[in-house]
């Protein structure tokens, strides 16, 4: 059986003007692609921000992004959140969980279409949301619909629960060389927007850039607004089995 992995280090800084490039976080993760074409993404995300936040995740999704998996688990100003198990298949997603705020829930969510996306809020996803954009078509806009969050909160910070986003838009402004700290890649670059109504407080702009290839891996991406936030591949290597 032959698999590919990908590892590394993803830093988070601030572009506040107070505390401009400060490291505000970080993020380890594991992308394993299996002989079968099944994609796994371990992370393990730390925020420092008060009230801090330490966030495990692991997400098992089909090539193309499709989610099938998930299990989060979450402190917020070290005091556990929340813990819970996701499954997505093409006709609804079922959660089971325990949090703080609510105790121990079921969700079951009925599904008109099958779901593209399930967001559990490591940095790594961000670059493989991008997946959902049809390349096919070549530059512009489309409106991603239907996709599932384990926290509508900005960081992730509440839950872990099921929330079905309406809408957002990716955006693609095509290829471009990068250099991050981990090295220089051929990127592409995307955006998101238009998550006004769809989440509890509309996103900031969003730029996002990912390798030119297969396997989407996030390179950096900075949010502007009331974020001012900025995030960087630091180190990675690649592993075959």
């Amino acid at each position: 059986m032959k698999h590919k992995i990908i590892r590394g280090h993803i830093k988070y800084t601030s572009k506040k003007p107070e505390r401009m490039d400060q490291e505000r976080g970080r993020e380890y993760f594991t992308l394993t692609t299996q002989s079968n074409g099944t994609v796994v993404m371990q992370a393990h995300c730390e925020i420092d921000d008060e009230p801090n936040v330490v966030r495990d995740v692991i997400v098992a999704m089909e090539k193309d992004g499709t989610p099938l998996d998930c299990s989060v688990r979450l402190s917020v100003g070290d005091k556990f959140e929340g813990s819970g198990w996701f499954r997505v298949t093409s006709t609804y997603a079922e959660c089971e969980m325990i949090n703080a705020k609510d105790g121990r829930i079921s969700q079951r969510i009925e599904t008109a279409t099958p779901v593209k996306w399930l967001q559990a809020h490591p940095i790594l996803g961000d670059g493989l949301l991008m997946k959902a954009y049809d390349l096919s078509k070549g530059k512009g806009k489309q409106l991603i619909e239907d996709f599932l969050l384990t926290s509508p909160d900005h960081r992730g910070a509440t839950g872990p629960m099921l929330f079905k986003m309406a809408k957002m838009s990716i955006e693609y402004h095509g290829e471009e060389e990068v250099t991050v700290a981990a090295g220089t890649f051929k990127a592409r670059h995307f955006s998101v927007g238009d998550t006004a109504g769809s989440l509890l407080e509309e996103h900031p702009p969003y730029h996002v850039w990912v390798t030119a290839d297969d396997d989407y891996l996030f390179l950096k991406a900075g949010a502007a607004g009331y974020m001012q936030t900025h995030y960087e591949l630091e180190s990675m290597d690649y592993i075959n089995y």
